[in-house]
């Protein structure tokens, strides 16, 4: 690893564990970037570079974006970042294959991880969080019909427009949704699991606990701003 101060994670954990929202606390505390392999390849369609016209190829024949894209947009996502690198992987990598070449694109880049966060919920709680949410598919806001109620169901307390539940979101379909993570993420975990820097993190409690839970993991190497 250099000696660069940059802050290098990568967040792990299923659906609905909240990787997004303490990504946002992270980037706020520390100046590092998030980035997710969504945000990616959304810009580089968007710019049509020739990774980003590869992968919509994919994607409009409904077929998975192969690694080796997703690779090499990450490799230029991150050199791009210059010695100082300093981010935060939401979404990548998902596999055993995408960790070995994240670490392959960080020792040519003379950097290092300097913490892997692990998400961890109950699974018939993560069922009940995620099942119960309601989306303003203008805006994005969410509720949730137990934990974060609009003030009139079904109507967005902002705008007034209607809320949307979301086909993600619909109990047997978050039910599939956890079922593949726990199926392509149980070798991503005991692949990361021996390093000192894999740290479990419990999502379950309230966000400020989780957010300060995270930023104590960030602290203990020595990165926290």
């Amino acid at each position: 690893m250099s000696a660069s101060g940059g802050v290098r994670l990568v967040l792990l954990g299923p659906p609905g564990a909240g990787k997004g929202t303490q990504a946002k606390v992270i980037e706020e505390r520390t100046g590092a970037r998030q980035i997710s392999t969504g945000d990616i390849l959304r810009a580089n369609r968007d710019a049509k570079t020739p990774l980003g016209v590869e992968a919509q190829t994919y994607m409009d024949a409904g077929q998975l974006v192969p690694d080796d894209v997703i690779i090499k947009m990450m490799d230029g996502e991150i050199a791009a970042m210059g010695p100082n690198a300093s981010f935060i992987l939401d979404g990548f990598p998902r596999t055993v294959g995408q960790a070995q070449a994240l670490d392959t694109l960080l020792a040519k880049l003379h950097l290092g991880l300097t913490g892997i966060l692990m998400f961890d919920a109950d699974r018939s709680a993560l069922i009940e969080r995620l099942a119960g949410r309601w989306t303003n598919p203008r805006t994005g806001r969410s509720y949730h019909a137990e934990f974060n109620p609009p003030k009139v169901a079904g109507i967005d307390d902002e705008d007034g427009g209607d809320l949307i539940q979301r086909p993600d979101d619909r109990r047997d379909v978050v039910v599939d949704r956890l079922a593949e993570y726990d199926a392509k993420t149980a070798p991503l975990i005991e692949y990361y699991g021996k390093s000192p820097l894999f740290v479990r993190i419990d999502t379950l409690k309230p966000i400020d606990a989780v957010s300060h839970d995270v930023i104590a993991a960030i602290s203990k190497n020595g990165h926290a701003a």
